[in-house]
C-alpha cells in the first residue's frame, strides 16, 4: 500500500465526521483528535520497531513490554480510583501475565525467542488484559456501591471480608470474562480476526494463518482468566480496613 492509497482511504473518516455534524453528535472533534494521534503513535511505533527488529537486542525488546506495560497500567487504573494500591496491582496483573504467556511460548518454542514474535504478541495479550481490567474494575466498584448494606450485614454477623465480598467479586469476574468466550464461539463465522486477516493479506497460507490466530485465541482466554481473578483478589482487601470494616464509597 501506498501513501498516496493511505490518503485516499481518509474517505473512511470523513464519512463518519459528516455523519456526526449532520446528526449534531458532536463528536467531530474527537474523531479528528483520535485520527491525528493514531497516525502519529503509528508511525512513530513503526520506525521504532523496525530499528528493535533490526537490532534484536534483548533490552529493546524489555523496554517496549516495559512501554506497554506502563502505558496499559495509566489507562486502567482510571477506572479503579477507589481501590487504594490499584496502580500496583495494575502492573504486578500485567507482569504475571507477561511472564507466563511468554514462558509458555519460549519455554516449549512454540514461538521464536525474536523481537518479532515477542513484541507483537506481548502487545496483544497486555492489551486484552488491559481491557479485561477495565471491565472488571467497572463492574466491580458497581457491585461493590450497589450492595454496600449487604456485605456490612454480613461482617456485622462474624463474615470475613472475602465472605462479604465474594457475590460482587465472583459476579465482576465473571463479567469481565463473557465478552472475550461470547466472542471465541463465534469467532470465523461472524469475522475474521485481525492477526488471521492480516497474514492472509500478506500472503501466508490461510491454514498457516488458522493456527496462529488459534494461538492467541488460546492465550487470550488465558489472559481473561488470570486477570480477571488475580486483579480481583488483589483488589478487594483494599475496600475494608484493619477492623473488617468496609470503607463507605469505595
Amino acid at each position: 500500500m501506498s501513501y498516496l492509497h493511505l490518503t485516499i482511504a481518509l474517505i473512511f473518516v470523513f464519512l463518519p465526521i459528516i455523519l456526526s455534524k449532520t446528526l449534531n453528535l458532536g463528536l467531530e472533534k474527537d474523531t479528528i483528535i483520535a485520527v491525528i494521534r493514531s497516525i502519529i503513535q503509528l508511525l512513530a511505533v513503526g520506525y521504532i520497531l523496525k530499528f528493535v527488529f533490526d537490532s534484536e537486542h534483548m533490552m529493546y525488546i524489555f523496554l517496549m513490554v516495559t512501554i506497554m506495560i506502563a502505558a496499559a497500567t495509566q489507562s486502567a487504573r482510571k477506572k479503579g480510583v477507589s481501590i487504594k494500591g490499584i496502580t500496583w496491582k495494575l502492573i504486578v496483573t500485567l507482569l504475571v501475565i507477561e511472564v507466563l504467556t511468554q514462558s509458555i511460548l519460549l519455554g516449549f518454542k512454540i514461538t521464536p525467542a525474536t523481537a518479532q514474535y515477542i513484541i507483537p504478541i506481548s502487545g496483544m495479550v497486555i492489551g486484552n488484559s488491559m481491557v479485561l481490567a477495565i471491565l472488571f474494575l467497572n463492574r466491580f466498584t458497581a457491585e461493590v456501591e450497589a450492595h454496600q448494606d449487604e456485605a456490612e450485614l454480613i461482617l456485622s454477623l462474624g463474615g470475613t471480608p472475602k465472605q462479604a465480598i465474594h457475590t460482587q467479586l465472583i459476579t465482576s469476574i465473571k463479567a469481565s470474562m463473557i465478552p472475550t468466550i461470547e466472542s471465541q464461539k463465534t469467532i470465523g463465522l461472524v469475522q475474521l480476526p485481525g492477526m488471521m486477516s492480516g497474514q492472509i493479506i500478506a500472503g501466508a497460507n490461510p491454514m498457516q494463518a488458522v493456527q496462529f490466530q488459534l494461538l492467541i485465541l488460546f492465550l487470550l482466554l488465558t489472559t481473561a482468566a488470570v486477570t480477571s481473578a488475580m486483579l480481583g483478589y488483589l483488589s478487594y482487601p483494599s475496600l475494608f480496613n484493619q477492623r473488617m470494616q468496609l470503607l463507605r464509597g469505595k
